[in-house]
């Protein structure tokens, strides 16, 4: 008997093309494993069982009549409440848009359906995708699937988690200063942060629009590879889209090898702050890539060490302009409104009830950088670390091929532990904030469990802009070191829910 919810993406669409399986089985064992398990982990904030039903029917519909199916035809997907689903809620972890029904898709989401990929439903996020933990989302929290009691990561948990717990085999997350790689990091997961303008981002609730990217998340790098090729590519109504054509990366996935490649590590990602655990899994990732044939090149970026601050004044200054648009009188929730009130005393009330306390510190912060007599100081100053920061990876990519870090500086905290001290919860994306700044492109990967607590280590891969494939050359290479070494993929020793 197949337990369908344990197989891959790529497995489960060859065994529906091939008739062994049908859509419609593959979406209903993923239903069930949700209403199994999700009251624990509450990954999803919305599951929208009929229309993923249609959607696997039309597949087996497709297949019947012989027509071609893509190469994730009838596999279910997860997707992060911050994209726009035309006619199921879009709430972005927010009271703000509470049960609010867009009346259009995003490009991504519309790429998605085209590629005949079944939506289960919409996970959940830090409200704005504000947050590391997913602890900020109006909804409550998620758990981690290793350790309920611990984080799954932010902003994207709630798609971490689902892949974790095998409620999908793939899932869609956004990272502005790590918030696909960070969940994946500590949920023994894949994620991935393409090239910025690489994915649109249309249809996608800007938190900070210079620096949000969707991108693919999966418990393999050939599945996220095949995601990574399905959500891709330019798109005319996203001006930051690239137009240029999309990295081979499912090629690379499939041949994946660090065989004469030079493979940096950046002196400045590790000391103070890293847990000794996260430590140790990296220096042997650094050996077993050295063993693969991989030449190890030290570097020195010491902008990198900047990154952490500019990023908590460019990405708060961009939040408070976005976010401006919420103001109760268009869309989303609206308080005040008796007939007595001024619009700007409803647009007050409103913000005061539908923010959160993150959302509000970030704007606020946000606002301050931005005000006169601020601006150069602080905004200004901030975007003359971030060109340093991109020259640090150019001079870098100048020497390597790839650079390899921790993803993060520990695996999971409780929930709870960090929620009153804000500088302890920013340090989470440490390591992942200057990709973000420079624009390239990064992957993190499981990579062995901590000695100290027994759970996930990510290794975080980064490569030069427009050159994704290399990702997945690299994290396909290690993948099937550790598979060997072990014998199955990291992500089975996960405890059973």
């Amino acid at each position: 008997m197949i337990d369908i919810i344990k197989l891959t993406a790529a497995e489960t669409a060859a065994r529906i093309a091939s008739g062994e399986l049908t859509a419609v089985q593959v979406t209903e064992a993923h239903l069930a494993r949700i209403e199994a398990v999700d009251e624990k982990v509450h990954a999803f904030l919305h599951v929208d069982r009929e229309g993923a039903l249609a959607q696997a029917r039309a597949v087996d519909e497709k297949r019947a009549k012989g027509e071609k199916l893509g190469p994730l035809a009838g596999v279910p997907l997860a997707l992060k409440d911050i994209f726009t689903t035309e006619g199921i809620p879009t709430t972005v972890g927010s009271k703000l848009l509470e049960g609010w029904i867009p009346p259009y898709d995003a490009t991504l989401t519309k790429r998605l359906k085209a590629a005949d990929i079944v939506i289960l439903g919409k996970t959940n996020m830090d409200e704005f995708a504000m947050g590391s933990s997913t602890e900020n989302s109006a909804y409550g929290p998620t758990g981690n699937p290793w350790d309920l009691t611990r984080i799954p990561g932010g902003s994207g948990g709630g798609s971490s988690a689902a892949l974790a717990s095998f409620q999908a085999p793939l899932a869609i997350g956004t990272d502005t200063g790590g918030s696909i790689r960070q969940p994946a990091s500590v949920t023994g997961t894949v994620g991935v942060k393409p090239t910025y303008g690489a994915v649109s981002r249309y249809g996608m609730v800007a938190f900070s629009s210079s620096l949000d990217q969707g991108g693919p998340c999966a418990r393999t790098v050939l599945d996220a590879a095949l995601l990574h090729e399905v959500i891709a590519g330019h798109d005319p109504l996203d001006s930051t889209s690239i137009d240029a054509p999309v990295p081979p990366v499912v090629e690379a996935a499939r041949n994946g090898s660090v065989a004469g490649m030079r493979v940096g590590v950046v002196k400045q990602f590790r000391g103070e702050g890293y847990q000794a655990g996260v430590i140790q899994r990296f220096d042997e990732s650094v050996e077993l890539l050295k063993g693969l044939g991989a030449e190890i090149v030290e570097l020195d970026c010491p902008s990198f060490d900047l990154a952490l601050s500019a990023y908590y004044l460019i990405a708060p200054s961009e939040c408070s302009s976005n976010l401006a648009r919420f103001d109760g009188l268009r869309y989303g929730l609206r308080t005040g409104d008796d007939g007595t009130r001024s619009a700007e005393e409803v647009t007050s009330l409103t913000r005061e009830a539908g923010f959160g306390p993150e959302v509000k510190r970030r704007i606020m912060l946000g606002t301050y950088a931005l005000s006169s007599g601020y601006y150069d100081a602080y905004y200004g100053s901030a975007q003359k670390v971030r060109t340093l920061i991109k020259q640090d990876f150019d001079t870098a990519f100048e020497q390597v091929d790839v650079i390899v870090s921790p993803t993060t500086p520990t695996t999971a905290f409780a929930i709870g532990e960090r929620a009153d001290d804000p500088m302890a919860m920013y340090l989470a994306d440490l390591c992942t904030i200057p990709t973000n700044l420079a624009g390239n492109a990064a992957m993190s990967l499981p990579c062995g469990l901590a000695p100290e607590d027994n759970l996930p280590v990510g290794l975080q891969i980064i490569a030069p802009v427009m050159k994704d494939d290399r990702l997945y050359k690299v994290g396909a290479a290690v993948e099937a070191a550790f598979v060997e070494k072990w014998g199955h993929p990291l992500i089975e020793e996960a405890p059973s829910l």
